[in-house]
Parts: structure tokens; C-alpha cells; sequence
């Protein structure tokens, strides 16, 4: 159980970071338009994205199976593990 806990914080600790490194990245696209009259002015960037079609359904409905299956063996395993730790060994 040590390891399952201690990988399960690396694991959040990675998706924060990424979370905040994500939402940082839109500061770093800002172009500085040079000094005005009430000093430094930044204007923000033109993003242009190019969005055409989007995700088919047989990919979104495979994500969604994937993850039922692993969410079931998850409590597949969690479920064992808590039956051996309840079971009673004889001395």
C-alpha cells in the first residue's frame, strides 16, 4: 500500500504541475506593445486555431470503455486488497 500511495502523489503532483504550467503558458504569449503614456502596455497575442472536424465518436466512446475498464479493475483490486487485510490468519 506504500507504493500504491507514494505513486498516487507523484501522480498528482505531476497533473498540478502540468495544470499550472498550462495555464501560465497564455501569460508568456503576451507581446509587449512598447511604453505609453502611463508606462509598459502589454497587448495580448492573436491566437489563430485552426478547429475543423473535432473528435470522431468511436474514439470518445473508446476513451469512455477504456477508463470503465480500468476503473473496474481498480476496484477489483482495492476490494481484494481489503478482503486480505479483514481476513483472519490462524497462528
Amino acid at each position: 500500500m506504500k507504493h500504491i500511495r507514494r505513486y498516487a502523489a507523484i501522480l498528482a503532483g505531476l497533473v498540478g504541475a502540468l495544470t499550472v504550467f498550462g495555464a501560465t503558458a497564455q501569460a508568456f504569449a503576451m507581446i509587449p506593445a512598447g511604453p505609453g503614456p502611463a508606462g509598459p502596455v502589454s497587448a495580448p497575442a492573436v491566437v489563430r486555431s485552426v478547429v475543423f472536424g473535432g473528435t470522431p465518436g468511436w474514439q470518445i466512446a473508446l476513451i469512455a470503455i477504456g477508463s470503465a475498464l480500468v476503473a473496474a479493475a481498480a476496484a477489483v483490486i482495492a476490494d481484494r486488497v481489503r478482503q486480505r487485510r479483514l481476513a483472519v490468519v490462524p497462528a
